[in-house]
């Protein structure tokens, strides 16, 4: 399937690259079809919407950016995505890159989880206050590097 970036540029993506928010994004709810597409800027992956060619997200795996990231999701909320095995949870969280200079930020508190077996997905928000949905992705960062 061909798919219109936002840049207006095109990819071709497999079904396996094609995920379905049932409910939505927060503030997005609107939009539930997307398509994941590599960035050029490794590990950050683009969430193209399928249904408007102008709203995409910039995402990335919370856990490599985070060392002590933690997710506790109850099954129930899981089960809405089919989910039944921890084996079948991706969690990706959303990427902001402000115009103004601002630190790059990743939502930490409103996860993506995602099933792996059939794309079906949907965004929480954690009851853990610990998260905040402005993690200072390069400040992680350099504090990893001066530890190591």
């Amino acid at each position: 399937m061909d798919v219109k970036l936002r840049d207006g540029t095109v990819a071709t993506v497999e079904d396996s690259q094609l995920y379905e928010f049932p409910e939505g994004l927060f503030g997005f709810e609107d939009f539930k079809k997307y398509a994941m597409v590599s960035s050029e800027y490794a590990p950050f992956i683009w969430m193209q919407s399928l249904e408007n060619e102008h709203l995409a997200f910039l995402i990335v795996d919370p856990f490599l950016v985070c060392d002590d990231y933690e997710v506790d999701i109850d099954e129930k909320t899981l089960s809405k995505i089919g989910i039944t095995s921890p084996k079948d949870v991706c969690v990706m969280s959303v990427v902001t890159i402000p115009a103004n200079g601002n630190p790059i930020t990743a939502n930490l508190q409103g996860p993506l989880i995602i099933n792996r077996k059939t794309n079906q997905s949907m965004q929480v928000i954690l009851n853990d206050n610990k998260w905040t949905t402005k993690f200072n992705i390069v400040q992680a960062l350099k504090n990893r590097e001066a530890v190591c």
